[in-house]
């Protein structure tokens, strides 16, 4: 397992990160405590969760999951850089859902007891909240971290200007501020080189991609419904259907190099600025040792160059579109 800085900070996390959404609705506990385990022997330190993630009738499920896992011991928290997040409606109540003082701290309390430690690394406001000043937002993570309930912020889904709003915020108190962005980002899907990357950079962010295999699309989708393996259906197969060429060059090309489709996708996101650590969300342990494949895996210039061209991305604003 290779290692690297989240953003600026000094903390070091693998350069995957877990992600555990999957884990109640899609994976069941016993195979989530065994991926769990299985990235640990891997060396994956970095987990990602939400306090909302388990479902609309269960939010709460996955984080509780994790914390029976905490909770056998055996060095499971003390090597786990541990990652939630804050923002989602978890009951039909007023504030009890986005960034005001109040929910923050109702919502991290909460997820403490779930989660079953005193202490979360990294944690993440889910999505932006245009009702909440800063300073109301920032004045409760300055007591989280007072407490030492939390050590680092972060925010996920947040455009390149949010990001700027969050840190001159944190700046006039002055406090460290954000020192990572969640965001959709792959192969196929990268609006966030516009602002969102050159943000992250200018701040010392690490950009945390979701999605980086988009759904599965970037993950050898046409040779395993070639194989019968796979049949695509709704949003997915209009997707497919959309990208289809792209995707089937974007294989052949994989198949030249002589690695899976998968790999690639998640290699080439690692040699993205501003990227941290590429989140997988295996529902096998199987699928995790998939994933696990593309951190040793290097492409070189004309690779990389091969990949633009099949895949092109925006410039950077206001490049992209002022001139």
């Amino acid at each position: 397992m290779l290692y690297t800085q989240l953003g600026r900070s000094g903390l070091s996390v693998s350069t995957l990160c877990l992600g555990t959404m999957n884990f109640g609705p899609h994976t069941d506990e016993a195979v989530a405590f065994k991926i769990m385990d299985k990235a640990h022997e891997a060396g994956l330190n970095f987990f990602d969760t939400a306090n909302g993630y388990g479902g609309n009738d269960r939010r709460g499920w996955t984080e509780e999951i994790i914390g029976r896992w905490i909770a056998q011991g055996g060095g499971r928290r003390e090597r786990t850089v541990l990652a939630t997040k804050v923002y989602a409606n978890m009951t039909e109540w007023p504030n009890d859902s986005k960034l005001s003082a109040l929910n923050i701290r109702r919502s991290l309390d909460a997820s403490l007891k779930r989660l079953q430690t005193d202490y979360i690394d990294l944690y993440q406001f889910h999505h932006v909240d245009r009702n909440t000043p800063w300073d109301e937002i920032w004045q409760a993570i300055d007591v989280a971290v007072q407490q030492g309930k939390i050590l680092y912020a972060g925010s996920s889904n947040f455009a390149g200007w949010h990001i700027a709003a969050a840190q001159e915020a944190a700046a006039r108190r002055p406090v460290t501020g954000l020192v990572s962005e969640q965001s959709i980002y792959s192969l196929l899907e990268r609006s966030v080189e516009r602002e969102v990357i050159p943000a992250a950079e200018h701040y010392g962010l690490g950009l945390l991609p979701w999605s980086p295999l988009h759904g599965g699309l970037l993950g050898g989708v046409l040779q395993k419904q070639n194989d019968g393996v796979r049949r695509l259906e709704g949003r997915a197969a209009e997707a497919l259907a959309t990208h289809h060429d792209a995707i089937a060059a974007f294989e052949s090309f994989a198949a030249d190099l002589g690695h899976a489709p998968g790999d690639v996708a998640l290699a080439w996101l690692m040699h993205q600025p501003a990227v941290t650590a590429p989140i997988i969300g295996p529902r096998t342990a199987a699928q995790l040792e998939a994933g696990l494949r593309a951190v040793n895996l290097s492409l070189d210039a004309d690779a990389l160059a091969t990949l633009d061209k099949i895949f092109p991305g925006p410039k950077t604003a206001p490049e992209d579109y002022a001139w």
